[in-house]
């Protein structure tokens, strides 16, 4: 049976941790993307090739919000496991009677808040600048929930196998920054040489970059069924190996 009230409770104070300070958590990330989506419109509207009849600026901003709220989602459940590790609290959390499945789901759906929140808050004042149309809403959300999902639970792999801030560091900086700017967010693959076009598909942040994309303006540069099934497939793998690590206690308990 569901310990209903107690995952309820570790989620809400997952919630609370990163609301608590949304000025560094929500309001810091907003600005960064923006400065980002300005920036990058400027310099390249006119020298990078994307899809027909759509503005560079446009094709732009369905790239950067998926971005925000992966980036964000790991940096949540990464930053409270490693936090908590450090400081010695996770035995507290360890105690409860929660089942593996339970504490899992309440870190990944935290992560999954504060991307949304994040990518949310870009979109809204994005669009302030140039419009975007929406070809597909169940696509957008199917992403931005399944993006989130992957990025949270990976943060929880991250946090459980760090034992240092600056090996979880090392972890944001030399895989998942790499990964998503590389991943299609400021230009088309389709503008890239053949080899390296072979290279983008290899990134699976890519997947989520252009099956989001698709849900704005219906085009993409693979199909987003495939996009959707890998990403999916991704999530039960790693949704499956974090729940086996949290039943070994690896590094949790030792």
């Amino acid at each position: 049976m569901m310990n209903n009230r107690g995952f309820y409770t570790l989620f809400y104070k997952e919630t609370l941790r990163f609301y608590k300070v949304a000025l560094q958590t929500i309001l810091a990330p907003i600005i960064t993307t923006l400065l980002y989506f300005l920036v990058f419109s400027h310099v390249l509207k006119d020298r990078v090739m994307v899809f027909e009849d759509l503005s560079y600026t446009s094709f732009l901003i369905p790239g950067l919000v998926m971005m925000t709220i992966i980036q964000n989602a790991f940096a949540n459940s990464s930053s409270s496991l490693i936090q908590s590790k450090v400081t010695g609290n996770i035995v507290f959390l360890l105690l409860t009677p929660l089942s593996y499945v339970e504490f899992y789901m309440a870190f990944m759906l935290a992560a999954v808040v504060r991307g949304l929140a994040v990518g949310v808050g870009v979109f809204l004042i994005a669009i302030c600048f140039v419009p975007v149309p929406v070809h597909s809403f169940a696509f957008l959300l199917a992403f931005a929930l399944l993006g989130s999902a992957v990025l949270g639970t990976l943060g929880i792999i991250a946090g459980i196998w760090a034992e240092k801030f600056d090996q979880l560091a090392g972890f944001q900086n030399f895989i998942i920054m790499p990964l998503s700017f590389l991943s299609g967010v400021f230009y088309s693959i389709h503008s890239l040489p053949a080899f390296w076009q072979v290279v983008s598909h290899l990134n699976p942040f890519f997947y989520m970059i252009d099956g989001f994309r698709y849900g704005f303006f219906g085009v993409s540069d693979t199909s987003p069924w495939i996009s959707l099934v890998l990403i999916a497939l991704a999530f039960i793998g790693l949704a499956r190996f974090a729940i086996k690590l949290l039943k070994q206690g690896y590094k949790l308990r030792h």
